[in-house]
């Protein structure tokens, strides 16, 4: 469902004064929509465009939103009519396509807005008719007074820059002001007649305007008649009694609550007597508590000293340790450098050793079997002089020999 937005005016939603002023820009338009193909551009939720349509031959409208082309459709179902959702910047058209184009209350809301000019410009025929309208930048600005800028509006115009950008893309402009007007109506009961108006000049100049409204050809100028739009709730007066009542009830809810602000104002007075108290006591706790938090901070300072020599020393000592493990490494790994070459001398003498005692074994051996030989020898030198002195014996105890000696002759043996 399409709801108000404060900018896209929805049937039924919005206020008397706001409807008429929309509502009137295409009974403007209108007049000039008999028998045209028309574009309205922006049309927003689509009641304008069917406005047009009840005069036109065939009218379209666009509109970015597809939100807003939606409900268009649902509500307002035309053989002549169509709803197209496309941005006005850009429009999927052929150029030349429409006889009139109207595009209300769209220009400031685009940042680009002078390709939006241009694309107006491209699809009004040759002998058609541009009608735009934007708020009096001077107006509003001074309406608004210090509140915050239309948040919707990208690009507001003066009289001056408005009239000067159309024109420098339409040969032929006529500009047309906009205005709430007190007036005076006299209308027949029971009867429905040609309604006349007058309409005293001297009504202000385009400073004091509420809209600015264009008509631009690109042919010829157009004289564009006043028009008096008389909306069906146009009692003025009636509406001023109504907006007095709601500005009275208004004030009255704008009292009742300042008399609320005033009771929570003397409220809060006595609450900020009571937390001023509450806030001395506290001050006070507040600056003991800073007296032992400087001690604090100061013990934890010479605490942080304490542990910077500690960790010096440690640091020192460790480095100490360093070194002193860096020498019995040292220490140790000559030393098994010396084991090692240790181990490799007396494998060395030992397997010199084991030569020598393999030697010595055999020269002992070869000395043993050379003594027993030897013995061997001795006992057969002995055996054989034991026979050799057994012989001896007896040839002392011989005659021949004892015959022998006694005659000279014969060798001597031994003493006898």
């Amino acid at each position: 469902m399409a709801e108000f937005t404060g900018e896209r005016v929805i049937p039924g939603q919005v206020a008397d004064d706001l409807w008429n002023e929309h509502a009137a820009r295409y009974a403007f338009a209108a007049r000039l929509a008999k028998g045209r193909r028309v574009l309205d551009a922006g049309c927003g939720s689509g009641y304008g465009a069917a406005r047009l349509a009840m005069q036109a031959r065939s009218v379209v409208g666009v509109d970015l939103a597809s939100e807003a082309v939606e409900y268009a459709r649902q509500h307002y179902a035309m053989p002549n009519l169509a709803f197209l959702q496309a941005s006005c910047t850009q429009l999927p058209v052929a150029d030349a396509a429409f006889e009139l184009v109207v595009a209300f209350e769209v220009i400031e809301h685009l940042a680009d807005w002078p390709a939006f000019l241009e694309e107006m410009r491209r699809v009004t025929a040759p002998g058609g008719l541009f009608v735009v309208s934007t708020p009096n930048k001077a107006y509003y600005g001074a309406s608004r007074g210090p509140s915050e800028p239309n948040p919707y509006h990208l690009h507001e115009f003066d009289y001056q820059e408005f009239r000067a950008e159309l024109a420098a893309r339409f040969p032929h402009v006529t500009m047309a002001l906009q205005n709430h007007a007190g007036g005076i109506v006299f209308q027949p009961v029971e009867t429905y007649t040609q309604a006349e108006a007058w309409v005293e000049s001297g009504a202000g100049g385009p400073q004091e305007a509420h809209f600015f409204v264009a008509v631009c050809s690109l042919t010829t100028s157009v004289a564009v008649a006043t028009l008096v739009y008389i909306p069906r709730a146009a009692n003025i007066l009636r509406e001023r009694e109504i907006h007095i009542e709601r500005l009275e009830g208004e004030l009255d809810e704008k009292t009742r609550r300042l008399e609320e602000t005033l009771e929570d104002r003397r409220k809060l007075v006595e609450m900020f007597r009571q937390q001023t108290g509450e806030l001395e006591e506290r001050n006070r706790w507040a600056q003991e508590l800073d007296a032992r938090l400087g001690a604090v901070r100061k013990r934890i300072a010479d605490v942080q000293q304490e542990l910077a020599e500690q960790q010096a020393a440690a640091r020192q000592m460790a480095a100490g340790y360093e070194a002193k493990v860096q020498e019995l490494e040292e220490e140790s790994r000559r030393r098994a450098e010396w084991a090692q070459e240790t181990e490799r001398r007396l494998g060395r003498e030992l397997e010199e050793r084991a030569q020598e005692l393999a030697e010595c074994a055999r020269l002992l051996e070869r000395a043993e079997a050379t003594v027993e030989e030897r013995t061997r020898w001795a006992q057969r030198l002995e055996e054989e002089l034991r026979q050799a002195e057994a012989l001896l014996s007896m040839a002392r105890a011989s005659r021949w020999m004892k015959l022998g000696r006694a005659v000279g002759l014969g060798p001597r043996l031994g003493n006898g």
